[in-house]
């Protein structure tokens, strides 16, 4: 069965984040995943986490000066110990709060570089494969779309699963974020299927506008009971603009476990 998950980095953004565990909790959320949860001691967080009950599926590693046009840090030359810090401290944190993956930001390299960024980028998640190992973690790498992130060094899913493939470390997969997919690539279904066995997570969103998932082109209730069939049974994370309150918008989910109950 299909369990979601509330992105805490798109929902309910302007509440500190240990209420947004809370509200996650309150709304019928199985879990959370976050952005960038570090200003945030982590035993506030476990506390929080605790006391909602709810299991924490993953967070990213800082992204950079993101005012200076940074979206992560691991494919950008002459930044890779900086990058390699943001690794560690993200896979200490995810360890420390019980999460299950750490999503690895590859960043905009100069266009002019791509090449020493390819080596850079795989060289970053080969130290990230090795630090997550020793915490039992899986690290994530997500393809962004050309609209939304035009310099963004990671693509396609068919790019990641190449990366991958060449790294052969077996705890790194893919984030299958369908509304960059579906933008990027289109065949949600059919390709889904064909990268299941290096899917480590799935997100959704409506598309093309981000909002809520039962707007825009994606029958969701559909494709994820596609997915549910082909064996997925990890988290699918909710990870959208609300386009208004996240309460008003929220009917989508009772819809949504309806859908994929019957």
């Amino acid at each position: 069965m299909i369990r979601l998950s509330a992105n805490l980095g798109f929902l309910w953004i302007d509440l500190p984040l240990v209420e947004r565990i809370r509200r996650a909790k309150a709304a019928g959320f199985d879990a959370v995943e976050f952005h960038y949860p570090y200003d945030v001691p982590v035993d506030e967080v476990k506390a929080a986490l605790s006391e909602a009950g709810l299991p924490v599926v993953g967070l990213n590693t800082r992204p950079g000066d993101m005012a200076a046009g940074d979206l992560g840090l691991a494919a950008l030359p002459g930044r890779e110990a900086e990058a390699h810090a943001a690794i560690d401290e993200a896979v200490a944190y995810a360890d420390a709060i019980g999460a299950s993956y750490v999503h690895v930001m590859a960043g905009n390299p100069p266009a002019d570089r791509l090449d020493e960024a390819a080596h850079i980028y795989r060289k970053a998640l080969a130290h990230a494969s090795d630090k997550a190992g020793q915490a039992g973690l899986t690290i994530v790498i997500e393809p962004l779309n050309r609209h939304d992130a035009p310099h963004y060094f990671l693509r396609t899913t068919e790019q990641a699963a190449g990366i991958i493939g060449a790294l052969g470390r077996s705890n790194v997969k893919v984030m299958f974020d369908c509304y960059h997919a579906q933008i990027s690539e289109g065949d949600l279904t059919r390709r889904i299927e064909a990268l299941l066995p290096l899917i480590g997570h799935i997100q959704i969103a409506g598309v093309p506008a981000r909002g809520e998932p039962d707007q825009g082109e994606v029958a969701y209730d559909r494709l994820l009971r596609a997915v549910d069939a082909m064996g997925y049974r990890g988290f699918v994370g909710a990870e959208y603009h609300p386009q208004g309150t996240v309460e008003d918008g929220l009917g989508w989910l009772p819809r949504m476990r309806e859908a994929l109950s019957s």
